[in-house]
Order: C-alpha cells, then sequence, then structure tokens
C-alpha cells in the first residue's frame, strides 16, 4: 500500500506551529508496512490543496489531509476536497445525528457549515473536537488539532496495513565516507533499504521486507564494518 500525507497550514509553512502530526503519522504508517511516498506541507489556500491533492491521487492508493478543518473563515481543506471531486458540499446527516446522539449537542446551535461534507462523503467521527472528518475516493481528511488527528486515526488504522517492515540498527566509530563504498553494494546486493546518520557515532539503519534478506545484509556488514558493541 502506498500513501501520502499532506499537510495543510499557513502556521505550519511560517514555522509557527511545529509539524508534530507528520513525524506521528510516519512512525504509526511504518509500523503498519505502509509505503509512505511523501509528505508534503502547503498553505490554507483552496487552489493549492486541490493541486496537491489531486497529483498525489494520481500517484498513490490514499491520501491523508490533515489540518484546515471547522467553519471558520481559513478552514478551507474541506471545500478543497469538493473542488478536487467535484463535490457539492453538504450538511452530513450522519454527522449531524452523531453529533446530537453521542456528543450531546445541538446542532442547530454548531456554527452554520460546521457539520458540511463533501457530497456522498463517508464521515468520520471526530471524537475530541468538533469538526468531522471524512473520506472521498481514498482520500481521507483529518482535523489538523495533534490530539484529534490521532484520536481520528486510531478508528482507522486498521485500514492502512501493509507487509510488515524488519530493520536492523548498526553503528560504527568510522566516519561515514570509510563506509559509503560499503552501504552503495549492500544495497546492490540485497533486497534492503540502508541509511546512515552521523553524530558521535555513525548510525547505519537496513530495513526491508524479508528479515531473512536483513539478516543477510547485517552479516555482511559486520564482516567489513567495524560495529560498535552496545
Amino acid at each position: 500500500m502506498q500513501v501520502e500525507v499532506v499537510n495543510v497550514g499557513d502556521e505550519l509553512l511560517r514555522g509557527a506551529t511545529v509539524n508534530t502530526n507528520a513525524a506521528w503519522l510516519g512512525e504509526q504508517l511504518t509500523e503498519q508496512g505502509v509505503d509512505l511516498n511523501r509528505i508534503t506541507v502547503i498553505p490554507d489556500d483552496i487552489e493549492v490543496i486541490v493541486e496537491v491533492v489531486t497529483e498525489a491521487v494520481a500517484r498513490v492508493e490514499h491520501v491523508i489531509v490533515t489540518g484546515g478543518l471547522g467553519p471558520t473563515h481559513d478552514d478551507r481543506t474541506m471545500e478543497a476536497i469538493a473542488d478536487a471531486f467535484n463535490l457539492e458540499m453538504v450538511e452530513h446527516e450522519g454527522a449531524r445525528r452523531w453529533m446530537a446522539e453521542e456528543r450531546g449537542y445541538d446542532p442547530d446551535e454548531l456554527t452554520p457549515g460546521t457539520l458540511d461534507l463533501p457530497e456522498g462523503a463517508r464521515f468520520l467521527p471526530n471524537h475530541v473536537g468538533l469538526a468531522p472528518g471524512a473520506v472521498v475516493a481514498g482520500v481521507y481528511v483529518l482535523p489538523g488539532v495533534p490530539e484529534e488527528m490521532k484520536a481520528m486515526f486510531g478508528h482507522i488504522a486498521e485500514e492502512f496495513i501493509g507487509p510488515a517492515w524488519f530493520e536492523t540498527i548498526l553503528e560504527t566509530a568510522q566516519p561515514e565516507r570509510e563506509i559509503a563504498t560499503w552501504l552503495e553494494e549492500l544495497e546492490r546486493r540485497f533486497d534492503v533499504t540502508v541509511g546512515s546518520y552521523p553524530g558521535e557515532t555513525v548510525v547505519v539503519r537496513i530495513s526491508g521486507r524479508d528479515a531473512d534478506e536483513i539478516d543477510l545484509a547485517e552479516t555482511w556488514l559486520r564482516d567489513r564494518m567495524d560495529v560498535v558493541q552496545r
């Protein structure tokens, strides 16, 4: 399963808010065996949202969009998703009923537009906040508030399951320039992905779908690289 994440918010681009949603979703999806192709951060601009989501839908099976939900002037994501699929925004009966029966709110007292979703969308309940989420043609639209996003994702997480990922981590005191050739050859010899991360030591992460292949790659590299024992 291939997925892209689109984080919407002017505050993210300005650096006024740290984009913790990207890191959290990346970790969750990877743990569940999903191939996360890219994470894109974009402004609260309808035209940009339409463009980016349309391009993402053409590349991958599912797109997760976070941020910009609600009835205020700068909450434009749901409207943009409707525009991307040429749909009308309408009040969702399921969202209205859930808000009254499960949350105890009078829907008529909510800010107009709170329960509007693209016509035909699948409603995703918000157990923490008020703005509902939605699924439209493989696009999952979630809130930007981290607590709300995490809670909503928890109810759909089983829809994002792929083959298990395996990984092993090695450390070496050798500089990256000394091990670079080995790492390049490792990826040629084995069906694995290799990353190296410098610091006090160089951390080498070997990951892939086949546990046996990971073991073979690790053994091959240990025979050449001076591994720090922990």
